[in-house]
């Protein structure tokens, strides 16, 4: 267990965890680090919505001014937007400030290379190393001090790149769509690039004030796109998170559709179009079985990594696969993007719509779902999944379940909570699996 990085960066309470002395110092630590040769280094630094972006900003703005990087502030922007432009304007490394699909009250730093991947755990171990020293000795001298810009341009850059993931022939005129940005980082540029290839675009979730976030719309809570798509009897609802890396589908019905069926989507479109580098994708062990099995039928397969798009993303390169993702949503086309895409995601699943002349209930729900249990354990210290009761009890759910089931228990990787799923073809069968182990859990805990 490392004291600062998580799955995803560094992420905890604002003014708790994330405080403008950790960000300054992550600043300092992140710059010294990718201080590489004699060349004049750069950050680019995006953020989401919330109100404490603007401390953190400001906060990790002076920590590499201080160790002689200039900054490029981009204002606010999706995460994967921060990774495209880290790598198009050669940036030596890149800030996002956001705790993603979290309320307003956290924060978090995400971390990305110049070549817009997010960081591996050996730099993040190496910037950790530093954040408790005192960085005094190595601060630049006075002529080397970093200087600070705002670039104006990312808004238009970003949209032009989604725009041009799609072919040209392909428009979305006549489509009806509502966008929830969900108050957060990807509230104009995703309106705006819809708009842009022919939509009529109705949005919500855009109208940011720094604690709304998230907060009742979104990809984490679907209710209110699911409303306005069957009162304005719109042909699709797209839902983003709060920094835009991920996202869920709402079709004409009001049902929603989640990143394991996008993925479906996506796969089989590419296959038959020869554009899957591998013969097959690339997910979690939370994404559904069902998911499996239908693309085996494909004749595709399915590997699974831990959860996190960072993991997703490193089999993805090792093994050469091109489509990856979680159920949760983030979904990785490296034929475009670095990281998890929303927008591009999006996009992708509706050209797919538009080349089969179909609607998006029909082009979405690929294969049927296996009944799947998620409960939430929480715990004060120690190793609950270490107890004599509680491996007893895994081994004996996992027995019961046999071939036809699955069950994944996992330490979250951002708060302390013990995650435990079941899944299977028999739902009253996994109820009582995942309850048993839930029991033994909270009695350990």
């Amino acid at each position: 267990m490392r004291k600062y990085f998580g799955t995803d960066g560094i992420r905890g309470r604002a003014n708790g965890v994330i405080t403008p002395e950790l960000a300054l110092k992550v600043g300092q630590a992140t710059g010294l680090v990718f201080k590489r040769g004699d060349h004049r280094h750069r950050v680019v630094i995006g953020k989401d919505t919330r109100l404490s972006g603007y401390m953190i900003e400001n906060a990790m703005t002076a920590g590499f001014l201080s160790v002689g990087v200039d900054v490029l502030v981009l204002g606010p922007m999706p995460t994967p937007a921060v990774a495209m432009l880290t790598r198009s304007m050669r940036a030596d490394v890149g800030v996002m400030i956001s705790a993603s699909h979290n309320l307003y009250e956290d924060n978090g730093i995400k971390l990305f290379g110049p070549d817009g991947f997010k960081l591996n755990d050996e730099i993040e171990s190496e910037i950790e190393a530093l954040l408790d020293m005192d960085l005094g000795v190595k601060l630049a001298k006075s002529p080397v001090l970093g200087r600070a810009k705002r670039v104006d341009s990312a808004h238009a850059r970003y949209v032009e790149f989604a725009k041009r993931t799609l072919p040209r022939t392909i428009s979305f005129e006549g489509l009806r769509i509502v966008i929830d940005c969900a108050n957060g980082a990807g509230y104009k540029v995703a309106p705006e690039a819809l708009w842009e290839l022919g939509a009529e675009v109705v949005v919500i979730g855009a109208e940011p004030d720094g604690f709304n976030i998230n907060r009742d719309v979104g990809s984490t809570s679907p209710d209110a796109l699911i409303r306005k798509v069957r009162e304005i009897r719109a042909d699709v609802g797209i839902a983003l998170d709060g920094d835009a890396d991920r996202v869920l589908l709402v079709d004409e019905k009001g049902q929603a559709v989640d990143g394991d069926q996008l993925m479906a989507v996506v796969a089989k479109s590419w296959r038959d179009d020869g554009r899957l580098s591998q013969p097959g994708i690339v997910s979690t062990i939370m994404s559904n079985l069902g998911l499996e099995r239908h693309l085996e039928s494909l004749g595709l397969s399915m590997a699974r990594t831990a959860v996190g798009d960072r993991y997703v993303l490193e089999y993805m390169r090792e093994h050469g696969y091109n489509i990856g993702g979680e159920q949760s949503g983030h979904l990785i086309m490296s034929d475009y993007s670095t990281t998890g895409d929303g927008l591009i995601a999006a996009l992708q699943v509706l050209a797919v719509v538009r080349k089969e002349g179909r609607s998006v209930s029909e082009v979405c729900h690929r294969f049927e779902p296996l009944p799947q249990i998620l409960k939430n354990v929480r715990f004060r210290s120690g190793q609950p999944l270490a107890q004599d009761a509680v491996v007893t009890a895994i081994e004996d759910a996992k027995k019961r379940l046999g071939n036809g089931g699955r069950l994944v228990i996992r330490p979250s990787g951002t708060e302390p909570l013990i995650r435990v799923m079941g899944e299977g073809d028999n739902r009253d069968l996994v109820e009582r699996v995942v309850d048993d182990v839930v029991e033994a859990l909270t009695k350990a805990a």
